[in-house]
C-alpha cells in the first residue's frame, strides 16, 4: 500500500505540477475568449468521457481486486469490460456527429472531433485493471508520460490565439500514448488473453457497472453542467473565467486522490474479510484527509489573490471570486469521497449512494439554472459549492442510521 501511494502521489504531483507549467503560458496566449471555448468543449465532451468510463473505475476495480489471483477470470472480466466500453465509445461517437449539425456546435465542429481523440485514449487505458491489481505504478508512469508529452508540445506548438484548434489535438496525443502502451504492459506482463467475450458477460459487467456509473456521473456532473450551462448563459469570456479558477482548484484536489485510489482495492478486499476492522481503517483514512482538506482550505481563501496573479495574470482578477467559493470544495469532497465511494462502495450500498448523487445533481441543475443567468460564473460556483455540502449531509444522515459514524 505504502509503494502505490507513493507512486499515485507522483501521479498527484505530475497532474498539479504540469498543468500549473502550462496554465500560465496557455491562458496568456489563448486569452479568456479561445480558453473558455476548448473549456466549453471539454466541459461538453466530458459528458462522453462519463459515459465510456460507466462506473468502471469504481465497478470493475472492485471485481478485478477480488478476483486478482485467477488469471482466466481477469481475462474474462477485461475482455467484457473494454468490448462494453468500446460499444459506449461508437454510440458516444454517433451522438456526437449527430449534435455537431446544431447551430451552437457547427461553427466548431473540428475542435469538438479534435476533444473526441482525449475519450479515445482514455478508453484505452484501463485503469481499473492496474487499480485492481495494486499495481499503482503503470499507471504514474504511463500518467506522468502523457502530461510531459502534452507540457512540451504546448510550449512547441501554440504560439498564437489561432492556434488553439491544436490544444485538444495535443492532449490527445498524450493520452493515446499512454493508452496504447498501458495495453501492451496488460497483453505482455499480466498476461490478458484477448478473446470476443460472450454477450451475457458484457451485459453482465455493464449491470454491475450501473449504480457505480450513476454516482460517478451525478459527481462528475457537478463540475460539468455549470461549466456547460454557464456556456448557453454567458459568453466564452465569463466561462475563461470560472474553468480558469476551476482548473485551480482541481488541481488542489487532486492532491488528496493518491491516498483514496491506494486504499479504495484494499478496503474493497478487506471488508469480504473483516467489516469491523475495514470500518476503522477508512476512519483512519478519513481523518488524515480531513486535515489535508482543512489545509487547502485555508491556503486556497487567503491566497486566492497571489495564485490569481501568479498563475493566470491580470485578464483574470474576476476568477478570484471563484477561487474563494471553491476554497471548501477540497475539504467538501474528502468527506463525499470517504461517506460514499470508501465507505458505501466497499459495502455494497451501490444503489443508495447513486441515487443520494443523483438527487444531489438535480439539485445542482436546479441552482445553476437559477444563480447563472443572474450571477453568472459566481452563480455557478456558488451552486456546484451548496450542492457538494448538500450531498455529504445527506450521506452523513444516511450512514448514521445504519450505526456507521466515520466521525466518531
Amino acid at each position: 500500500m505504502i509503494k502505490n501511494f507513493i507512486s499515485l502521489t507522483i501521479v498527484q504531483i505530475a497532474n498539479y505540477i504540469f498543468p500549473l507549467i502550462s496554465l500560465p503560458y496557455l491562458v496568456r496566449v489563448l486569452g479568456p475568449e479561445k480558453y473558455g471555448l476548448i473549456s466549453f468543449a471539454q466541459s461538453f465532451l466530458g459528458y462522453f468521457i462519463l459515459v465510456t468510463n460507466y462506473g468502471f473505475d469504481l465497478s470493475a476495480t472492485r471485481e478485478i481486486s477480488i478476483n486478482r489471483d485467477q488469471k482466466e477470470k481477469l481475462s474474462e472480466i477485461f475482455n467484457a469490460v473494454m468490448y462494453a466500453k468500446f460499444i459506449l465509445l461508437f454510440l458516444c461517437f454517433f451522438i456526437l456527429l449527430f449534435l455537431l449539425q446544431l447551430e451552437k456546435f457547427r461553427a466548431d465542429y473540428k475542435l469538438y472531433i479534435f476533444t473526441f481523440g482525449i475519450i479515445l485514449g482514455q478508453t484505452l487505458f484501463p485503469l481499473w485493471l492496474f487499480m485492481g491489481l495494486e499495481k499503482m505504478k503503470y499507471i504514474t508512469a504511463f500518467v506522468v508520460l502523457e502530461r510531459i508529452v502534452y507540457t512540451i508540445c504546448i510550449f512547441i506548438f501554440i504560439k498564437q490565439v489561432n492556434d488553439y484548434i491544436y490544444v485538444p489535438l495535443l492532449n490527445t496525443a498524450g493520452y493515446m500514448t499512454s493508452g496504447i502502451l498501458s495495453l501492451g504492459v496488460a497483453f505482455f506482463y499480466f498476461k490478458i488473453k484477448i478473446k470476443l467475450p460472450e454477450w451475457h458477460r458484457i451485459w453482465l459487467q455493464i449491470k454491475r457497472g450501473w449504480d457505480s456509473f450513476v454516482a460517478d456521473t451525478c459527481f462528475s456532473l457537478y463540475a460539468t453542467s455549470n461549466t456547460f450551462i454557464l456556456g448557453f448563459f454567458s459568453n466564452n469570456t465569463i466561462v475563461g473565467y470560472y474553468a480558469a479558477a476551476e482548473k485551480l482548484i482541481y488541481a488542489a484536489q487532486r492532491m488528496l486522490v493518491p491516498l483514496s485510489q491506494t486504499v479504495y482495492p484494499y478496503i474493497s478486499k478487506k471488508v469480504e474479510e473483516e467489516k469491523a476492522k475495514s470500518l476503522n481503517f477508512i476512519k483512519k483514512i478519513f481523518y488524515i484527509n480531513f486535515v489535508i482538506g482543512v489545509l487547502l482550505f485555508f491556503i486556497i481563501f487567503l491566497g486566492a489573490n497571489i495564485l490569481t496573479d501568479i498563475l493566470l495574470g491580470p485578464s483574470y482578477k474576476e476568477s478570484i471570486y471563484v477561487i474563494r467559493i471553491f476554497a471548501l470544495l477540497p475539504l467538501a469532497s474528502v468527506i463525499l469521497n470517504v461517506l460514499g465511494f470508501q465507505t458505501m462502495l466497499p459495502f455494497k450500498m451501490d444503489k443508495i449512494l447513486s441515487r443520494i448523487l443523483f438527487g444531489a445533481a438535480m439539485l445542482n441543475i436546479v441552482l445553476a439554472f437559477i444563480l447563472i443567468p443572474v450571477l453568472k460564473h459566481i452563480g455557478a460556483a456558488i451552486a456546484y459549492l451548496l450542492t457538494m455540502i448538500s450531498a455529504c449531509l445527506v450521506l452523513y444522515l444516511f450512514l448514521k442510521r445504519k450505526n456507521i459514524n466515520i466521525f466518531a
